[in-house]
C-alpha cells in the first residue's frame, strides 16, 4: 500500500453508514490525502449525482475528495450510446429520472408503460405495486432494463439496512423473464472514470470497499489493488481481495501515514 499513488473508496458501508462516518473515516482520509495520495469516491447510489455525494462528505467533513462518482453520471449517456434517444420508464428517485431527460431522452409516465423502449430502475422510496407491475411488463415486452446497480442492501445507522437497488430489480427481472443491464460497479465505466480524472493508471491505485461483488470483484477487473473493509470480521470470500483491513487505522499503518491519523 506505500507504492499505491491513489486510493478508491466506496462510501455506503466503507466511508459511512446512513449519516455517520465510521470511526477514523474523517482523520484517515485528511492524512492521505496531505501525504501526497490523490482521493476518489464511487458509489452505486442510485438517488444522487457526483455533486450531491461530495456535498454530503463535506457536510461530514470530507473535504479531500480529488473526485465523486455515481452511476447517475453515466446512466443516460449509457442508454444512448446503446439503444439511441429513447422513450424511458423510470422506476426510482426524481433525480434519476432527471438526468434521464438531461440525456435526451423522453420520460414515459408509469400509465403509459406500454410506449417505453428503455426500463430504468433504481432504489424508489415510494414503490408501489402499480410501479412494479409497469416496469416488469414493459420489459416482459422487450424494453431491455436498465439499473445503477443490484447491490440488495443499503447500509444505514446502528446496523442496519434499507432494502437497496438490488432488491427491486430482483423483482422487476424476475417477473419480467430478463436480465438486467447493469450501468454501476462491479461493472468496468465508474472504475475506468475514477482512474483517468485521478490520472493513475489501474495497477497505481486500490479500491478500499466492504463489498466483495461490487467493490472488489469490479475493481480486480480494471486491474486495481484492492483492499476489502471488515471492520465485523472477516466474511466468507474475503480471499478474492488482496488484503482486508478492520479499521480505517489499519489503511492508514499499510499506507505508511502516521498511525495517529487514524
Amino acid at each position: 500500500m506505500k507504492s499505491v499513488r491513489a486510493f478508491v473508496f466506496d462510501l455506503d458501508g466503507c466511508v459511512w453508514n446512513g449519516d455517520t462516518l465510521n470511526p477514523g473515516a474523517a482523520a484517515v482520509l485528511r492524512a492521505l490525502h496531505e501525504h501526497g495520495r490523490r482521493l476518489g469516491f464511487i458509489t452505486n447510489n442510485s438517488r444522487a449525482t457526483g455533486s450531491d455525494i461530495r456535498v454530503r462528505l463535506e457536510r461530514l467533513g470530507v473535504t479531500v475528495a480529488d473526485t465523486v462518482l455515481t452511476p447517475l453520471e453515466i446512466i443516460g449517456e449509457t442508454i444512448a450510446d446503446r439503444y439511441g434517444r429513447s422513450r424511458v420508464l423510470v422506476i426510482g428517485a426524481a433525480e434519476l429520472a432527471d438526468v434521464v431527460a438531461l440525456a435526451g431522452h423522453e420520460i414515459v409516465a408509469v400509465k403509459d408503460y406500454r410506449r417505453a423502449a428503455v426500463v430504468v430502475v433504481g432504489n424508489d422510496f415510494e414503490l408501489s405495486y402499480e410501479r412494479l407491475t409497469a416496469a416488469a411488463r414493459a420489459a416482459a415486452a422487450g424494453a431491455p432494463l436498465v439499473t445503477p446497480n443490484v447491490d440488495p442492501r443499503l447500509p444505514i445507522e446502528g446496523g442496519d439496512f434499507f432494502p437497496g437497488c438490488g432488491a427491486i430489480i430482483a423483482a422487476v427481472a424476475t417477473a419480467a423473464g430478463v436480465e438486467p443491464i447493469v450501468v454501476g460497479k462491479p461493472e468496468p465505466p465508474l472504475f475506468e472514470i475514477a482512474l483517468r480524472r485521478l490520472g493513475v493508471g489501474a495497477p497505481e491505485a486500490a479500491m478500499v470497499g466492504d463489498s466483495i461483488p461490487s467493490d472488489v470483484v469490479g475493481a480486480r477487473r480494471v486491474g486495481m489493488r484492492t483492499v476489502l473493509y471488515a471492520p465485523d470480521g472477516v466474511p466468507p470470500g474475503a480471499d478474492a481481495a488482496e488484503l482486508v483491513i478492520g479499521s480505517f487505522a489499519d489503511l492508514a499503518r499499510l499506507a505508511g501515514v502516521p498511525a495517529t491519523a487514524g
